[in-house]
């Protein structure tokens, strides 16, 4: 509930296009991409490299279970 925190956050809602798939999996986002728009965007180094590994751990696990899910 940090002011960086929020950054994290809102900086996650904008990498939709940087994920990184394999045919039938997600593996994660483009990282170098990822900090590189946190950079753009003024997010503490610090805070986007503690908080996005972690968002990105529970991102890929959602969205391959969705797609483990839509393929029955």
């Amino acid at each position: 509930m940090t002011f960086e925190g929020w950054q994290v956050w809102d900086l996650v809602g904008r990498l939709g296009g940087q994920l990184r798939v394999l045919p039938g999996a997600v593996v994660g986002w483009d990282m170098s991409a990822a900090l590189a728009l946190a950079d753009a965007l003024g997010v503490p180094p610090a805070a986007a490299a503690e908080l996005l590994p972690v968002i990105e751990a529970v991102m890929v696990t959602k969205l391959n279970e969705q797609m483990d899910h839509s393929n029955g």
